[in-house]
């Protein structure tokens, strides 16, 4: 699980922690699942998450309780997961510190799309780590090279005609090389979180991004399709 984003889940139904656990573990995250009030808190002093997707209804009290004690000693992003719909609910939830608020029944995607949108807001503010990577500047994998502060892309110096998609896409897939990324966080990331459009249209860069670079889907050096996933860019190692 290094690296992972580890998300603490405070649900006391399995029917529901051990699907969305599973859902969220193909997304790329690491899910730890605390079924009380004293089980969440506990968690969460022994290793302080990334996020907490938080129920109301706890066997031994409420999740505002839990999100009172976070919020005395942490900013760590907080989603409330409740089958409360009602005004107040949502408010009181919101007013004790919560950063997002999804109502029962919801899917899994929507879930975990709401997940990361919620992490790119919060950014490394919610606890202390090491210094962030340089997001701007030069990327290189293998003969691949990209200059965020330029924004500018090229192969063995060769420089690329990129739209903005195009490098946006390739940012990504290049900044976790060798990691599968899933379609919906390609979409999510590039495009927008509330993207309605065709995801044909992931499609359609990803095979001109390839034509740029030289690829060939049928026995890719650089972008590689998981089928049913995602896509993956070739490891440092294995180029």
């Amino acid at each position: 699980m290094a690296g992972r984003r580890t998300i603490l889940m405070v649900e006391d139904e399995a029917s529901i922690t051990e699907p969305l656990a599973e859902a969220l573990d193909r997304e790329g995250f690491a899910t730890r699942v605390a079924g009380t009030v004293a089980d969440a808190i506990s968690a969460a002093e022994d290793e302080m998450p990334d996020l907490v997707l938080l129920d109301v209804m706890l066997p031994d009290g409420s999740g505002y309780d839990v999100a009172r004690s976070l919020r005395e000693s942490s900013k760590v992003p907080i989603i409330m997961l409740t089958a409360r719909g009602q005004e107040t609910d949502r408010i009181v939830g919101l007013e004790l510190g919560a950063d997002d608020y999804i109502v029962k029944p919801f899917s899994a995607r929507e879930v975990a799309a709401r997940i990361r949108a919620v992490l790119r807001r919060a950014g490394d503010s919610a606890r202390p780590a090491a210094p962030p990577p340089d997001k701007h500047g030069p990327l290189e994998v293998g003969p691949v090279r990209i200059d965020r502060n330029r924004r500018t892309a090229s192969v063995s110096g060769d420089d690329l005609d990129l739209t903005r998609k195009e490098f946006e896409l390739l940012e990504l897939l290049m900044r976790e090389a060798g990691t599968v990324i899933s379609r919906e966080r390609l979409i999510d990331e590039v495009w927008d979180v509330n993207w309605f459009g065709s995801t044909k249209t992931l499609d359609v860069h990803v095979s001109s991004l390839r034509r740029n670079l030289g690829d060939d889907s049928a026995n890719p050096r650089f972008i590689h399709t998981v089928r049913g996933v995602g896509f993956r860019f070739a490891s440092t190692d294995a180029l």
